[in-house]
């Protein structure tokens, strides 16, 4: 298998701006949430493009794909955690949608994902 430089995949691309719009949105949320809510954001929106980059080092396409299935329920993840805080009116709205748009909600996020045999 060809590896992957993964700073040239644009599913990674895409997965950092999801991680950057969801730390955007992060700072605009309760402070009681510090340590529940928000890291867990955090952490799981992070975790999308971190596993997106670690299977680009591995050996075969059945193993890269461990990880986008990984960082796709990472994504899923997020996006319950984003819809508790939607669901409870924390957080600035405007900022919200992008991060719907871009990593949760966009019909092309599960096609990304299922792309790997094509690459």
């Amino acid at each position: 298998m060809k590896r992957h430089n993964f700073k040239n995949l644009k599913i990674w691309e895409k997965a950092m701006d999801f991680t950057d719009l969801t730390y955007d949105y992060c700072k605009g949320l309760p402070t009681e949430e510090r340590y529940n809510l928000i890291d867990q954001i955090n952490r799981c929106s992070c975790s999308v493009p971190s596993n997106i980059a670690e299977g680009s080092g591995k050996r075969t396409n059945v193993h890269f794909a461990e990880f986008l299935s990984t960082a796709l329920s990472s994504s899923y993840e997020a996006e319950t955690q984003l819809l508790i805080c939607e669901r409870r009116t924390y957080g600035d709205k405007e900022k919200i949608e992008p991060v719907f748009r871009i990593g949760c909600r966009s019909p092309k996020n599960d096609i990304c994902f299922q792309g790997i045999y094509s690459w």
